[in-house]
């Protein structure tokens, strides 16, 4: 069944780009839009047979010259094209609807969605490092070119386009120098050769590749401070691009990590992982806290996916700690709460830039602070909207509160038995994980509340209308997946125990669901039926008393004491960054932000004011202090290399003389 399913997603992705090539445009949407979701359907089989067992391998030696395609699907492979999969079947529908307008039903954004789609299925099943590497160029080219999709309605489009071009192919230029050196030391390319050669590299080869792999990943991944494409890329997007790409795109920096760190190079020594817990733990927390003072609402969700992959990698780092230490049954919980986070994240973070991509297109605008009105203006998108919010709130009855949960207690499971290393370092895991939830809380109240709740602060907003029956059926699909997950997360977990195992083998890793077996009751439990239970039992009660209060006096409308003000305006409401300024206040040194007080008196006299203009804005810290100065010193080499570039025939000819000389010395001194 793998192999017919896998078959059959690339074949239907082709087939959908072919429409999209060759279809006239009225029948270009629908039919690239439902055969891309059948692929991605087709996907979701496969993935899930090959985690179940079906296994399958085959290589075609003509396809490619030299080295030819070797594919391999496995448990771990699998698990990451299932959620790829599944998340296409939702934008692929919700972009029936929303290609509608603005030029993207035209044939380039149409071509590439499909081809995207089979290049990240392409990825995890590559077997050697020349159909890896072509499979991850695909899936980069094929994404810039849908993130510019828009350039010409916007300026911003071409700037993000660049941004995430460069930093794209920096990272597939690490990524290759880290695997080509790998394969050149193990005498072949195959995955199979990689994992036989490995333990006879010296100690700081294997930590070369895995430092250079890991780099180029975690910049796909969107980790801090390799993030600043993302922010920039994801909401210039259009909003069903931005779903795979912060759903299902960056997942796969993840899998490059634990594919290499685990399988290819056999684990590491401690320090490996300490450094991916690290980096995990800031992007977290940086990635939260960007979130919380946004006020652009694509912005924010493209920030929480630093947030989300973070946590993801906090736990794939403890996994690889206690793995080095010996605690295969720690090392299992913990990549099985990080394995566990990428399908919950995939799952909220889909409906969560649909239903903003939604807002966007029936308003025109991301600025939180000029939407407000919109749960009596669109409903449905609302209630799906405020769904992915708890969702993503790692409250109870959401699925991340599943898999952060679980990821909590690993970390805190590691206390008694853990060496000094341990003592120090999982109470400061654990202190991240538990205050990126609390921020993440802030962040999507503020989002919900201002966006959705409060009243109208635009006449867009206060015009717009509910999203088409095509893109309320891809967010509602990303819903009742999250429903799913949260409520029975025991579905799931069966599943990701052969990835686990796969990467943590051992006698004592975890091969079966991880549950939570409370005392007094037979069998298991999941806490998320204990809390949706007592918030069914609140509701009623509270039912119960309204109705109660209502039998008892009859309503009468009467006008609040409003201090002769009149009825409250959109102005007097909290606006996004209103509300985040206390928060803004508490990380003040962390966040710097930027304030402008402009005050312009009257003519007539320098003591009277006319106006006063305040400005603030949240920056990227990163990108302002470590990536700002260097383009301007790369600017500047630039400007004084000029002069070399003179038009001179004979002197162009010169520099490829001494290029030649130098290289021709350099190989004679290496060999």
């Amino acid at each position: 069944m793998t192999s017919a399913a896998f078959t059959a997603a690339l074949g239907l992705n082709l087939l959908a780009a072919v429409a999209g090539l060759v279809l006239p445009p009225r029948s270009r949407r629908a039919a690239a839009g439902a055969v891309t979701a059948a692929g991605g359907a087709a996907a979701v089989v496969a993935g899930v047979s090959a985690m179940r067992g079906g296994e399958w391998s085959v290589r075609l030696p003509d396809l490619l010259p030299l080295a030819g395609v070797q594919l391999t699907l496995d448990p771990l492979g699998g698990l990451f094209v299932a959620v790829t999969g599944a998340v296409a079947v939702c934008a692929a529908v919700y972009g029936i609807g929303y290609t509608r307008h603005g030029g993207l039903d035209g044939r380039v954004p149409q071509v590439m969605a499909p081809v995207f789609l089979a290049a990240m299925a392409l990825v995890p099943a590559a077997a050697s490092v020349s159909t890896f590497l072509l499979a991850w160029e695909l899936m980069a080219l094929a994404s810039l070119l849908l993130v510019v999709a828009e350039h010409r309605r916007r300026d911003e489009v071409a700037a993000a386009g660049l941004w995430y071009a460069v930093m794209t192919h920096l990272g597939m230029v690490v990524i290759l120098a880290g695997l080509a050196g790998f394969a050149a030391a193990a005498h072949g390319e195959s995955f199979e050769r990689l994992r036989a050669a490995a333990d006879g590299l010296p100690e700081w080869g294997r930590a070369a590749v895995f430092l250079a792999v890991f780099a180029g990943f975690a910049s796909k991944a969107g980790i801090a401070p390799l993030h600043v494409w993302l922010p920039r890329a994801h909401p210039e997007a259009p909003s069903h691009v931005s779903a795979l790409m912060s759903a299902a795109m960056v997942n796969l920096g993840v899998y490059g990590i634990v594919r290499v760190g685990f399988d290819l190079l056999g684990g590491g020594p401690a320090w490996w992982w300490l450094a991916v817990l690290a980096a995990g733990g800031g992007s977290a927390l940086y990635g939260v806290l960007q979130a919380a003072v946004s006020s652009d609402i694509k912005r924010l969700l493209a920030y929480s996916t630093c947030e989300n992959m973070g946590l993801v990698l906090v736990g794939v780092g403890a996994s690889g700690l206690f793995a080095a230490s010996g605690a295969r049954t720690l090392s299992a919980l913990a990549l099985t709460a990080a394995l566990l986070h990428v399908v919950n994240h995939a799952g909220f973070k889909t409906l969560l830039f649909l239903a903003a991509g939604s807002v966007v297109h029936a308003t025109g605008t991301r600025d939180l602070d000029a939407l407000g009105g919109l749960r009596t203006r669109m409903p449905a998108t609302a209630a799906l909207f405020g769904t992915g919010a708890l969702m993503a709130s790692a409250l109870p009855l959401g699925n991340g509160f599943v898999s952060e949960w679980l990821l909590l207690q690993s970390l805190v499971h590691a206390l008694p038995s853990g060496g000094t290393m341990t003592a120090v370092t999982m109470p400061l895991a654990v202190a991240a994980v538990a205050l990126s939830a609390g921020l993440a809380i802030a962040a999507f109240v503020k989002a919900f509340g201002v966006g959705f709740l409060a009243r109208a602060r635009s006449s867009a907003a206060a015009q717009a209308r509910e999203a088409t029956a095509p893109m309320l059926a891809g967010m509602a699909a990303a819903a009742a997946g999250c429903v799913v997950l949260a409520l029975s997360p025991g579905l799931v977990l069966p599943s990701i125990a052969r990835p686990v195992a796969l990467a943590v083998p051992g006698p004592d890793a975890v091969a079966g669901p991880v549950t939570l077996r409370l005392a007094g009751l037979s069998g298991t439990v999941s806490p998320l039926l204990i809390a949706a239970f007592l918030l069914v039992a609140v509701v009623g009660l509270l039912a119960l008393l309204r109705l109660a209060a209502t039998r008892r006096a009859s309503r009468r409308r009467a006008r609040l004491w409003d201090c002769g003000a009149g009825p409250m305006s959109p102005r007097m409401e909290y606006t996004a960054t209103s509300f985040a300024e206390p928060l803004q206040r508490v990380f003040d040194n962390v966040l710097a932000p930027e304030t402008d007080l402009d005050v312009t008196p009257l003519k007539e006299s320098a003591y009277l004011v006319d106006s006063v203009t305040y400005r603030t804005r949240v920056g990227d810290r990163v990108e302002h202090r470590l990536y700002r100065p260097v383009l301007a010193a790369a600017a500047r080499v630039g400007e004084a290399a000029r002069g070399l570039a003179d038009g001179s025939v004979h002197r162009y000819v010169g520099y490829g003389f001494y290029a030649f000389t130098g290289l021709l010395i350099a190989l004679a001194v290496l060999r």
